[in-house]
């Protein structure tokens, strides 16, 4: 499994967030029968909550209550991560996104299988923002505190390297 970590700044009207980097995934379930299954059953063991199964919106938003991770259990599609033009991802079955609060995305097209697995820390919700945030959104999203697991791969995890407490 190869990780990325890419910090984007704001960009038009999306804050994306001021200190914690998108994580890439990739091939992080090659050799699974079951991509959706053995998804919801690691990120289930290290403790984050909400799993749904669908897609991604076709329309651009962020969060400011909750960091998300976003399993691609089937399929192929592209999608937008940081705001309109700002970064342009392939994604497969087998990969995984995390995204901290604040970072905006959209599915710009999809292949017919597409399928994706969301998750959120224990205790944290998402909303839907689909236009600037407001100073409340913008300290919301600053103040929201990081995972105590990264959902994958535990207390050891590449969250736990690259998210790091401020100071």
């Amino acid at each position: 499994m190869h990780v990325e970590a890419v910090f984007l700044p704001r960009h038009d009207w999306v804050p994306n967030n001021p200190r914690l980097p998108v994580l890439m995934y990739r091939n992080a379930f090659s050799g699974s029968s079951d991509y959706a299954a053995d998804f919801e059953r690691r990120v289930s063991a290290h403790g984050w909550t909400g799993l749904w199964r669908n897609g991604i919106f076709d329309y651009r938003h962020y969060h400011t209550g909750a960091h998300e991770v976003l399993g691609i259990a089937a399929g192929t599609a592209e999608v937008e991560i940081g705001g309109p033009g700002a970064l342009e991802l392939k994604v497969r079955a087998g990969d995984c996104l995390i995204l901290p609060a604040g970072t905006g995305h959209c599915r710009l097209w999809k292949d017919n299988a597409f399928l994706v697995i969301g998750a959120y820390p224990p205790g944290q919700q998402a909303d839907m923002k689909t236009a600037a945030p407001s100073a409340d959104d913008l300290e919301r999203i600053a103040a929201l505190p990081l995972p105590s697991s990264d959902p994958l791969e535990g207390a050891t995890g590449a969250l736990m390297q690259h998210w790091l407490p401020p100071g």
